[in-house]
């Protein structure tokens, strides 16, 4: 399959799951603020990986984790009838915590910046 599709497919499955979680799912456990960041399909299409990012405490994200997979089943159906796929991949749900490590460095750069602005 083409990369060009496969891309176009990342990005579909992306955009479709984070509107089933917004309005369908309503597992309790999948309340907190989850991020979709990213999908990847393998070449044959049977697997998904979908990256996902919560915030919130540890046990806030192995919460929603446990909800995402517990949802992957109607998420699987719902999206391979919105796409209209003759083959729709199993859905594993991975955290992604690069949005956080991105908050601590900036936090870290203004620490910085606030140390040398006070040495000056």
């Amino acid at each position: 399959m083409s990369s060009r599709r496969i891309a176009r497919l990342n990005d579909a499955f992306r955009e479709e799951i984070s509107d089933l979680l917004r309005r369908q799912v309503k597992d309790p456990r999948l309340a907190f603020f989850i991020t979709i960041t990213r999908v990847e399909i393998s070449a044959d299409i049977s697997h998904a990986r979908v990256y996902v990012s919560v915030m919130g405490s540890e046990e806030d994200r192995e919460t929603a984790l446990r909800g995402l997979e517990a949802a992957s089943s109607f998420i699987r159906r719902q999206i391979g009838r919105r796409l209209s796929l003759r083959r729709t991949p199993e859905f594993s749900f991975r955290r992604d915590d690069s949005m956080e490590q991105g908050a601590r460095v900036l936090e870290l750069l203004d620490e910085v910046t606030e140390q040398e602005s006070s040495s000056s």
